[in-house]
């Protein structure tokens, strides 16, 4: 899907994973169905998502008017890129390029910093580029980029809606690639606006005044300021067809000798040197951004396996979820398990499967036949008994076990009964919740905490439909 689908889609996601958002049950099944009635049940899933989420931000937008001004907050703005091409080039304009008394100095000549600090960029980019695969940090965008995007991201309302909050933080982190290769051309065009900025600057100013080169130096002599010279503008002399004066020359160049000579031909030839360091590299690294940049603005990198993206395929092919419960080191009483039922239910529709695997006790992890448990799940749910403290080795062991058993989701279960009929609510509860929270956060998987006996429904269905997203 493309830049703009995908931001309504996030959007979407985020009324849809946080609790009390507005967005109902109601409203859930009909954005569902009405995508499938407009693309079909055999459509493609990214432009059901995609179909989906527009419909759904229409009566979000008719709902809460903040909804329109995030997605308008967040969207790229083409004349910024304009307008800071066009400063840049004013900058180089204003610039007093030519040296004081109206002398260029051949050994710091007017466009120096510009030469040096673009070699050093490319420098840059060059060790990035080799260091991409080895170092994570030389893959993300550079501090002038980092700076760029959250400029462009404070634009968003400032709203104390969770939903909303939650949409610009996704968004910000989903968009960071794009950003990336838009700021970067954003850049490089505005490198290219400066530098014929600056040589506007130097011929205008040229027209109306004579400048003199020369040079001086109290280390260097003649013949090492002719070799450095000629070096460095050996490119541009080749392409012009302007010469060098000899070592003989260059000593009849000093100031202290003479007042220089017309500045013309080596204005001519800063400038061509101009063109083949900044002008033409920079280019090529504009055309590469932009070509990077239209590419993910029509293909933008949503993952649709994602597990909020895996329940919206299921719903579009009208598949009933199947859960399977896995006990370890708790015993289920009936109505522990009459509310489990109910609990899934609620959250994945009536007609959700649910499942109980054989309980298994603490240190049998290793018996565990992972694959039949997992077999033809959606989602795999270990309970565990928030008595229990929580151990690396046997219950993150039970879930790692579970988690390469297949590709169904996972989703911790705590079970609080026990622990709240002993030790009350608390700190104590805090500190246990705490205690699993960190123990899973290291597997990368979301913990529900619920007491089973008497649960309360309505939130813990929230609370499960967040986690399930």
């Amino acid at each position: 899907m493309n830049e703009s689908a995908a931001r309504k889609v996030l959007l979407l996601r985020a009324f849809e994973t946080t609790p009390g958002s507005g967005w109902s049950d109601e409203d859930r099944a009909w954005a569902s169905r009405a995508a499938a009635e407009v693309e079909g049940a055999g459509a493609p899933l990214d432009r059901f998502v995609a179909r989906r989420a527009a419909l759904a931000v229409e009566r979000l937008a008719s709902r809460d008017r903040n909804v329109g001004r995030a997605l308008r907050a967040l969207a790229w703005r083409p004349w910024l890129g304009t307008a800071i091409a066009v400063l840049a080039f004013a900058a180089g304009v204003a610039i007093d390029a030519i040296g004081p008394a109206q002398r260029i100095n051949l050994l710091a000549p007017p466009l120096a910093a510009l030469l040096v600090w673009n070699l050093a960029l490319y420098l840059l980019i060059a060790v990035r580029a080799v260091l991409g695969p080895f170092a994570e940090r030389a893959r993300g965008p550079g501090p002038l980029a980092r700076a760029f995007a959250r400029l462009l991201h404070r634009q968003a309302p400032a709203v104390a809606s969770p939903p909303l909050v939650l949409f610009v933080a996704e968004w910000t982190r989903a968009c960071a690639p794009l950003v990336a290769a838009r700021v970067g051309r954003v850049l490089h065009v505005a490198a290219i606006a400066l530098a014929l900025g600056l040589l506007a600057g130097m011929y205008l100013r040229g027209l109306a005044f004579e400048y003199r080169a020369g040079w001086e130096s109290t280390f260097l002599e003649a013949r090492a300021v002719h070799a450095l010279l000629a070096t460095a503008l050996a490119p541009a002399a080749a392409i012009t067809g302007i010469a060098l004066p000899d070592a003989t020359g260059f000593e009849a160049l000093r100031f202290s000798a003479g007042g220089g000579v017309n500045a013309a031909p080596w204005l001519h030839l800063f400038a061509t040197t101009v063109a083949l360091v900044v002008l033409a590299p920079r280019l090529l690294l504009a055309l590469g951004a932009r070509w990077h940049e239209a590419r993910l603005t029509r293909r933008f990198p949503l993952r649709l396996d994602e597990p909020y993206f895996r329940n919206l395929a299921r719903v579009l092919r009208d598949e009933p979820a199947k859960v399977r419960v896995a006990p370890y080191g708790v015993q289920l009483s009936p109505q522990a398990t009459l509310n489990l039922n109910a609990l899934f239910a609620q959250a994945l529709g009536a007609r959700a499967t649910l499942g109980f695997a054989p309980a298994t006790a603490f240190g049998g992890e290793d018996d565990v036949d992972a694959n039949a448990l997992a077999a033809d799940a959606t989602l795999i749910v270990p309970l565990f008994a928030a008595t229990a403290t929580p151990e690396p080795e046997n219950h993150g062991a039970f879930v790692d076990k579970l988690a390469a058993a297949g590709e169904a989701q996972i989703v911790a279960l705590v079970d609080e009964s026990d622990f709240r009929r002993r030790f009350g609510s608390g700190d104590r509860i805090d500190e246990r919740r705490a205690l699993w929270r960190n123990a899973l956060a290291e597997r990368r998987v979301p913990v529900l905490f619920v007491d089973l006996e008497q649960p309360d429904l309505a939130a813990d269905e929230a609370t499960l439909r967040a986690v399930l997203a």
